[in-house]
């Protein structure tokens, strides 16, 4: 007779409440020894909190929690820390100027005589356990000059010098090329193979497949299933989030792309945030009819480019043209050139969360409610009201502020705005970001209606399977240069990926195509 694994996490009946509001309901599940368990469900499903309440940064209302057999209550991380529970936060938390090893002792430091730090021993215990579970890095290197992939080996290597037997991993994938993740699966792979037991939250269901042993489903706020990882697909675990059958992967036709150029962008250089180069020398063209997508590791110039694009930025060189109107930093006059803009910060730049939900939804549309100096009110929240219903966006009702949505609505209230304007170019940054699967299947229906009606789409975005499935082509963005031309149809995940990484050079008939795309079409 087999052994049963032993469960070293058992979570039963916890219950969270953030006012009035339910969080997490009667949420039950335990996490075997060497396993790798993925936490999956729908942007508000609950997976963070639940983690969080694990780790110790929220307290919870109801419920139990054990730790190899014994009940636990912890009033801070550091006590989860020192139980064995570490977590590795979507966002970083390092010190970027410090070396790996000194990230990796702070607040662990090992003294020598009179209280000082052995940095001798840092970095020797730094070195021996980097060896002993596959993560390779130079103990003296910079943690700002390393690339994501081994900063994120910084953060997995502080919870195991802490000894950490159960690591939460909260959407580890988000910023990693395809041959990062890789990687990051095998480090997963190794570390349950020495005992470890893996938490990994994300929304990536290929991802989930690939590595996980068991997969627990959560939908507002409950655990709806808990599988095995055998036989189990994608389809079937997106009909557990979201309640009912949804189409990962939005069905289009083939792009009949007209020789019109709505969007070219020519020699464009952009300086960053601290004066760096962040565009340098880029070129390329968008034409009527098709949907191109720019992928790339965010940080390689997309934010500036974009914002060059959309007014919001001044080039120090180079040109963009709009629907053949030469783009100026100007935002109202690029969006009356017959641009549509969904940026990627909804809070800062897409929408006004002090202000109703209609008066966000109707702003960029006064010309159709306009009655000389004065508004149709009453004719611009009948509309609103329609937007709310068809892009479903929860919670809402036409005096309550943006501010007061969740992330993912306060993304449809933009979308429904932005894509329901007469506009010729539409650029989508980061589209589904923080959006429910289901929605996604709607904002990827309507980019692919707008592609059919002659309009061009330029789509931006970090999710590798958002560009695969949107975009007729593919450029690749890497150190404010654009490094590849591709057609989807004829290209791979793992070849874009080597582009983003900086892993392969172009070859010389993408490097063409892109330095001539400002004055020719493909």
């Amino acid at each position: 007779m087999s052994e049963t694994p032993l469960d070293v996490v058992s979570i039963s009946g916890v219950v969270k409440r953030f006012g009035d509001f339910t969080a997490i309901h009667d949420a039950s599940l335990t996490v075997r020894r060497g396993e790798v368990h993925a936490i999956v469900g729908e942007n508000g499903a609950g997976k963070s909190t639940l983690m969080n309440i694990l780790y110790g940064l929220l307290p919870r209302d109801a419920g139990t929690i054990e730790l190899f057999g014994r009940p636990v209550t912890f009033s801070g991380p550091a006590e989860a820390i020192a139980a064995g529970v570490g977590m590795v936060h979507q966002h970083f938390k390092l010190a970027p100027s410090f070396t790996v090893a000194d990230n990796i002792i702070l607040g662990s430091e090992p003294l020598a005589g009179y209280g000082r730090i052995d940095r001798a021993r840092a970095e020797r215990d730094t070195a021996a356990i980097s060896r002993r579970f596959g993560l390779d890095l130079d103990p003296r290197a910079v943690v700002g000059a390393l690339p994501v992939g081994l900063r994120q080996r910084v953060e997995i290597l502080k919870t195991l010098y802490r000894e950490a037997q159960i690591l939460i991993l909260d959407e580890p994938t988000a910023v990693l090329t395809p041959q990062e993740t890789r990687e990051l699966f095998a480090t997963m792979r190794t570390l349950a193979e020495s005992g470890h037991s893996i938490v990994f939250i994300t929304h990536k269901l290929r991802e989930v497949l690939a590595v996980s042993n068991r997969i627990s489903v959560m939908r507002q706020g409950r655990i709806v299933a808990t599988l095995d990882n055998e036989g189990v697909t994608a389809q079937e675990i997106a009909g557990l989030m979201v309640g009912r059958s949804v189409l990962l992967r939005v069905k289009k036709a083939k792009a009949e792309a007209r020789d019109e150029v709505l969007l070219k962008v020519d020699g464009l250089e952009a300086r960053g945030e601290r004066g760096e180069a962040a565009v340098d020398g880029l070129s390329f063209a968008v034409r009527s009819g098709e949907i191109v997508g720019l992928a790339g590791v965010q940080g390689n110039g997309q934010d500036e480019l974009v914002e060059c694009i959309a007014g919001l930025r001044r080039p120090v060189a180079g040109s963009v043209e709009i629907c053949g109107t030469k783009a100026v930093a100007d935002p109202r006059r690029n969006r009356a050139a017959g641009l549509a803009y969904v940026p990627a910060d909804r809070g800062g730049v897409g929408l006004s969360l002090a202000s109703g939900i209609w008066e966000n939804l109707t702003v960029g549309h006064i010309e159709e409610f306009g009655r000389g100096p004065f508004l149709a009110i009453k004719a611009a929240r009948a509309r609103a009201a329609e937007l709310i219903r068809r892009f479903d966006v929860r919670g809402a009702t036409l005096d309550k502020p943006a501010g007061s949505l969740s992330g993912g609505n306060q993304q449809k209230v933009q979308i429904a705005r932005e894509l329901t304007r007469d506009a010729r170019l539409v650029i989508a940054e980061q589209p589904s970001q923080g959006v429910d699967i289901g929605a996604i299947e709607s904002i990827h229906r309507t980019l692919v209606e707008m592609r059919d009606a002659g309009r061009a789409v330029f789509v931006v975005s970090a999710d590798l399977d958002e560009i695969f499935s949107l975009s007729d082509r593919i450029l690749v963005i890497y150190r404010g240069r654009i490094v590849a031309d591709l057609v989807a149809s004829e290209t791979d995940p793992e070849t874009v990926g080597r582009y983003m990484g900086g892993l392969e050079e172009a070859p010389p008939a993408a490097a063409a195509s892109v330095s001539e795309a400002a004055d020719h079409v493909h």
